[in-house]
């Protein structure tokens, strides 16, 4: 069956496939559910680092300290 999705082939180790098969079964989930799952919370923690990175540079070269209602003020 076609699908938009994009499809991703991967080859575990098996120490790996049996960890995601054991955590799998414990949330109640797939494996490919519980995998994208995992994927997609490192993602976010990537997301973050790089912008921790960001601030932390603009810090350093004397950035302004603004409060969280100011900056969601201005962007919205």
């Amino acid at each position: 069956m076609p699908t938009k999705k994009k499809r991703l082939n991967l080859t575990l180790p098996k120490h790996i496939a049996v960890y995601l098969q054991k955590i799998a079964v414990r949330d109640e989930m797939s494996q490919s559910e519980k995998a994208l799952q995992l994927i997609e919370n490192a993602l976010e923690l990537a997301e973050d680092d790089y912008f921790a990175t960001i601030a932390a540079e603009r810090i350093a070269k004397g950035g302004k300290y603004i409060s969280h209602e100011e900056f969601w003020k201005k962007v919205s």
